[in-house]
């Protein structure tokens, strides 16, 4: 348990994580820091399914105990959507801006009022033992009507959050990091290692 393998080459997905565990006794590698990793094809219906999915193949795979998380964006009058298919929504090489400029097109003639989302992680932490457990974090917003800010990644540039009045994209990564989904699945997972290994660590 000295190391922990991150499931992701997204390195806005590594730096996240890293600055949120930067306190723990552990150390987090990337899949770009070990031997090559099968590809995992992301065909679950719920986070929860493809987290667990990335983490076991992984952690047989690797032999270490594996970190894997699935996040997306949800909005409410699209049904949900993008969901599990944020990553590839506009399609599986689109840019971060195009796949802002689809889910702004889609709700051009949606009112204020209701262009409610959310951020969704689910975080899957699988074992050489087999033992897992999974961790979720949520973080309530708004679409903006276009594309604000240039920090973070994926669709933060329309996602509002009201306590801070500002998009993701114009939140420094500190500030982000206490509030976002990741974030909060993350401090569920540091509450989870302070109970199974008895060690205090600030997050």
């Amino acid at each position: 348990m000295s190391r922990i393998l991150l499931a992701t080459r997204n390195k806005g997905k590594v730096k996240e994580i890293q600055d949120l565990v930067k306190d723990f006794p552990v150390t987090f590698l990337s899949l770009d820091e070990v031997e090559p990793s099968p590809e995992v094809e992301e065909d679950g219906d719920t986070f929860e399914a493809n987290a667990l999915k990335k983490a076991r193949v992984i952690a047989e795979a690797s032999g270490m105990a594996v970190l894997a998380d699935d996040s997306g964006l949800c909005v409410d009058a699209l049904d949900g959507r993008p969901g599990v298919l944020s990553a590839r929504y506009a399609g599986e090489n689109a840019s971060d801006v195009e796949m802002c400029k689809r889910i702004l097109e889609e709700l051009r003639d949606v009112p204020d009022g209701r262009r409610t989302a959310r951020f969704v992680c689910v975080l899957a932490f699988v074992l050489p033992t087999g033992d897992e457990r999974l961790f979720r974090g949520e973080c309530e917003g708004n679409i903006t009507r276009e594309i604000t800010g240039k920090l973070g990644f994926g669709y933060d540039p329309i996602f509002y959050y009201d306590d801070a009045g500002c998009t993701f994209a114009q939140m420094d990564r500190e500030a982000k990091n206490k509030v976002s989904h990741r974030g909060r699945a993350l401090q569920e997972f540091a509450r989870y290692l302070r109970f199974r290994f008895g060690r205090i660590i600030n997050v």
